[in-house]
């Protein structure tokens, strides 16, 4: 549904995108992830034809982005990171009377698209209130009903859900996963837990380099190494110093009483790392092998790309 092929953007000094390649498959939710300055939304910004490529190719559909006479814009839908609406507009008006007639719908088929949009992102109730006295996450399910307005079969969501508290996150989420299989989606983010969720295929993103992709639980299987928190009292920054220097640890992050190591032989670390804390005396809260996450996997490929 969309393919990348080694593009190239520079802004200035600045190489935003550097070769990218990547393809998305068919009704996937695809987790477009990086850190921030990675590259993401100079990569939308070409999807959608909001700018172009100084080197590299990309399509839609087998449409190709910029080429003459191939338009894509039918073919997407986009929710930039902060959507932008007419305030004095309730929200009935602004898909039925804006959105809807330029996308080609109009009268009674506008009428009909407002409504069901509306009841698909739960804002069916708030249909008469004006935008402006909308909450931010009304706003990002109003983006999102925007960008399906004219029933794409590609989705683009840049950051949907970044500045919003966790109420506002959930909505959007629940949203987007009840689009999974129907409709394909690339979703920018830098929020490893939200990708976790909802996304089936991901692709890690650092310095304008796709790093690798694939799907979510192939990512994790073949990354992700072996997790071992310990929660511990008194005297514990001795014990910490000690495992430092281990050679099957390969990091150690600490927060207040908790410690979580990435080792290597996990039957000989955690042999070794509980007889040190019983010689040493030191009162073990929890001692877990932990399942990685995929934000483990996030931090290790863009550490090694860095």
């Amino acid at each position: 549904m969309i393919r990348i092929q080694n593009l190239v953007k520079t802004y200035g000094a600045v190489r935003a995108l550097d070769g990218l390649s990547l393809e998305v498959a068919p009704g996937s939710v695809y987790g477009f992830l990086g850190p921030n300055g990675a590259g993401k939304t100079t990569t939308m910004r070409i999807l959608s034809g909001l700018a172009r490529p100084d080197a590299g190719r990309a399509w839609i559909l087998e449409r190709e982005i910029g080429r003459s006479g191939a338009d894509v814009r039918a073919l997407i839908g986009v929710l930039p990171e902060e959507p932008a609406f007419y305030g004095w507009m309730t929200a009935r008006e602004y898909l039925r009377d804006f959105a809807a007639p330029l996308q080609g719908i109009k009268g009674a088929a506008a009428a009909q698209r407002t409504n069901e949009l509306l009841a698909i992102v739960g804002l069916a109730e708030a249909a008469d209130r004006r935008l402006a006295g909308f909450s931010r996450g009304m706003r990002q399910r109003m983006g999102l009903a925007q960008a399906l307005v004219h029933r794409p079969p590609v989705l683009l969501l840049d950051e949907p859900v970044s500045a919003l508290d966790p109420a506002g996150r959930k909505e959007v989420l629940d949203l987007i996963e009840t689009l999974r299989g129907e409709i394909t989606i690339l979703l920018s983010t830098h929020i490893l837990a939200d990708v976790e969720r909802v996304c089936d295929q991901v692709g890690i993103l650092a310095k304008g380099r796709l790093v690798v992709q694939g799907q979510r639980d192939e990512l994790l299987a073949r990354y992700a190494a072996p997790l071992i928190e310990v929660e511990a009292g008194d005297g514990f920054g001795g014990w910490l110093d000690w495992a430092r220097r281990q050679a099957y640890v390969t990091s150690l992050t600490q927060s207040n009483h908790t410690a979580r190591l990435l080792v290597k032989d996990v039957h000989a670390a955690q042999q070794s790392l509980l007889a040190a804390l019983a010689e040493q005396r030191i009162p073990v809260q929890r001692f877990e092998l932990i399942q990685p996450s995929l934000e483990d996997v996030f931090l290790r490929l863009t550490e090694k790309e860095a």
